[in-house]
């Protein structure tokens, strides 16, 4: 069967749903094609104590924000599912479920050919303009030698986490200290396992400062807003992992080197391993060390802010270590140390292999210009970073999906045959 639509919006996630707000709004027709079910993610991907790490008024979504008691709380994953059903309770999104494109190309008259694979079998489907709003990287990063340890210790990466309980009996490596990474070292840790870590290179934001959120105080600063270009440190900067803090139990800073003087074993990055035994770089002093560089850097834009406004603030303060490592240890036994399970959190890669579009650079991440790119009528939505620092979070998706929308109803205008529908996305 081959259908036309006029706009597909691949992925029914937040980013894809809210363009899909704004062109119900309008009237533009379109579909939205979910491989499973709308913002499933969430309850699917985040482990049982999962919580933001941004606060809940960061949560923003076209024609709906928290409103809740709490707006410098955090929420948990069930309440951000609740939250999420509550809006799509809002509007009447055009969401095909179960239905995952296997196939983006260029149709024969112009605009994109898509194959869909459905539960009823496979389709086409032809559209003008496709936004593609599957996330930023989907598939998980194992390293290459995972499948040369011991198959007696489980492996499992950080997406398919849940809770302590799902792992076998006896000690855990953790892989990354990335936000997954290092908030399930903590649930780990406070479940009262004893934990390994592999510290990576991710710097570190206090929760809390000077009376306010941290994120807070950014936002008022308008670094959420400030577009990826012109952003501090360029490229580089805004490739680095998020700077890992948890909002957990009403929010609290994770210091890796406070885990360690309570009992957890910290290491630099794993480099290698067979068998039983893996292998460590000696960087973790370095890895610590730069953490709190950033954190206290963070505080120090913070106080020059607040000198610059004048805004109401409690003292200022800077984070003093609790522990040094000792020694730079290189390598584990984990039969020795009675590990048995491995949780990855060494992050995710981009996958677009089936767009067949000239839309790619060499590491096949889209080139876009606000999710615009110059293949006509193909945009992106969700992208970490996408326009700002705020994109692929809460705070940046609806500015980020109201321009995707207007550059498709302009598009949209400029081809109409006769008098120009008049159209409106405000409010």
């Amino acid at each position: 069967m081959s259908t036309h639509v006029p706009v597909a919006v691949i992925g029914g996630g937040q980013a894809g749903l809210s363009v899909s707000w704004y062109l119900s709004r309008a009237g533009i027709e379109h579909v939205v094609l979910e491989a499973a079910t709308p913002v499933h993610a969430w309850a699917d991907s985040r482990w049982d104590n999962f919580t933001l790490v941004t606060p809940n008024w960061h949560c923003r979504l076209p024609g709906y924000a928290y409103d809740g008691p709490d707006p410098d709380g955090f929420m948990t994953r069930d309440e951000v599912v609740d939250w999420l059903s509550g809006w799509l309770d809002t509007f009447d999104a055009p969401v095909r479920t179960h239905t995952r494109v296997t196939r983006l190309r260029n149709g024969t008259d112009g605009g994109f050919e898509l194959t869909l694979r459905t539960d009823a079998g496979e389709e086409t489907l032809s559209c003008a303009h496709a936004v593609v709003a599957t996330g930023g990287y989907p598939i998980p990063v194992l390293p290459s030698f995972a499948g040369a340890l011991a198959p007696s210790v489980t492996q499992i990466h950080s997406e398919q986490y849940r809770n302590a309980g799902q792992l076998p009996d006896g000690a855990v490596l953790v892989v990354g200290t990335g936000q997954s990474g290092a908030q399930i070292a903590e649930d780990l840790h406070l479940a009262g396992r004893q934990v390994h870590l592999a510290v990576g290179n991710a710097p570190r934001v206090a929760r809390f400062y000077r009376g306010r959120d941290c994120m807070t105080w950014l936002a008022d600063m308008g670094l959420y807003d400030r577009p990826a270009a012109e952003y501090p440190g360029g490229k580089a900067a805004i490739e680095k992992t998020n700077h890992y803090v948890t909002g957990r139990d009403g929010g609290r800073d994770i210091d890796l080197r406070r885990f360690a003087a309570e009992g957890m074993r910290l290491y630099g990055t794993l480099v290698g391993g067979h068998d039983t035994a893996v292998q460590f770089a000696p960087t973790l002093r370095r890895a610590l060390d730069h953490a709190d560089v950033v954190y206290n850097s963070i505080c120090a834009d913070i106080d020059a802010y607040i000198e610059r406004t004048g805004a109401a603030a409690g003292p200022p303060g800077r984070y003093t270590p609790v522990w040094e490592p000792e020694t730079e240890p290189t390598a584990l036994d984990l039969a020795a140390e009675g590990v048995t399970a491995i949780v990855w959190a060494i992050g995710y890669r981009p996958d677009y292999r089936w767009i067949e579009a000239s839309a790619f650079d060499g590491g096949g991440r889209p080139m876009q210009n606000r999710g615009v790119t110059t293949v006509p009528g193909l945009s992106f939505i969700g992208l970490p970073w996408m326009h700002t620092w705020g994109s692929g979070r809460f705070l940046g998706v609806d500015s980020d999906a109201r321009h995707i929308a207007e550059t498709i109803i302009g598009a949209h205008r400029d081809s109409a045959p006769a008098s120009p529908l008049r159209l409106a996305v405000g409010g």
